[in-house]
């Protein structure tokens, strides 16, 4: 049996990374630290080392609800600690009284620092006040060189681990009848949309799979699924739970408030 036929094509190289993974940790018989992980690829790399082998795998991304995290692979005698991890936490200090800082405008300025987005985990937002958990090997490189958020000026105040900000979003649950598992129908389904309208967002990037770009509106969903739509929000496929007898799909959808 192999292995690739519980997951989906297009993660079959991922798979092999982290198969590689697991023979260097086996080969040199010490710790594997990957950057930061989606929650899909951790679900992938939980799936391929278990909970029972020689390589054993943990993960951390500051806190227990953190959504990026990174992957800790390592022999069965390890005993793992935090600062594993390498994990540096710093919070943005801007002048909030004149200008507006959000998610996205953050993101979009630590990327064009050129970092890859799998160097810094969760952005944390809680009110005005935002922090970041990022990797220690680029934490220089952002003290130095990450200084501003658009027009807003901003200064970084390294912070421990014991004061991230806890930060959970909530998915509220419902029950949809479909005709199919494509994207498009579920789309249309879950934001009360016309598959028209649905259609040129998927065509145009606009529209996440499991954290990964998705342009095909026949793209078939599966239980667990994350999927995102910009401007709308993200939502999440928690269980397909069979047909109808008018052969539809009844599916129970996790939706973000």
């Amino acid at each position: 049996m192999s292995i690739y036929q519980h997951f989906r094509e297009e993660e079959r190289a991922f798979i092999d990374l982290v198969l590689e993974w697991k023979e260097d940790v086996l080969n040199q018989y010490s710790p594997k630290l990957t950057d930061f992980l989606d929650p899909r690829e951790q679900q992938i790399v939980s799936a391929i080392i278990g909970t029972e082998g020689e390589v054993l795998v943990s993960f951390d991304g500051g806190s227990e609800q953190g959504e990026r995290k990174r992957a800790l692979l390592y022999p069965d005698y390890y005993e793992v600690g935090n600062e594993d991890f390498q994990l540096s936490y710093y919070e943005l200090h801007y002048p909030s009284k004149f200008v507006t800082v959000e998610h996205p405008q953050v993101l979009g300025a630590l990327m064009s620092l050129g970092l890859k987005r799998s160097k810094f985990g969760d952005v944390l937002v809680q009110d005005e006040r935002i922090q970041l958990v990022i990797a220690d090997e680029i934490s220089s490189y952002v003290e130095a060189n990450f200084t501003s958020v658009g027009k807003a000026k901003i200064s970084l105040v390294k912070k421990d681990r014991t004061e991230l900000l806890q930060v959970q979003s909530e998915f509220q649950e419902k029950t949809y009848t479909v005709s199919s598992m494509r994207l498009d129908v579920l789309l249309s389904t879950i934001y009360n949309l016309s598959r028209q309208k649905v259609q040129p967002f998927i065509g145009s990037g606009a529209v996440k799979v499991n954290f990964k770009t998705v342009e095909q509106p026949s793209f078939e969903c599966k239980a667990d699924d994350i999927l995102s739509l910009r401007g709308f929000g993200r939502s999440k496929v928690i269980s397909v739970e069979g047909k109808t007898k008018k052969d539809k799909w009844r599916v129970v959808v996790g939706k973000q408030q």
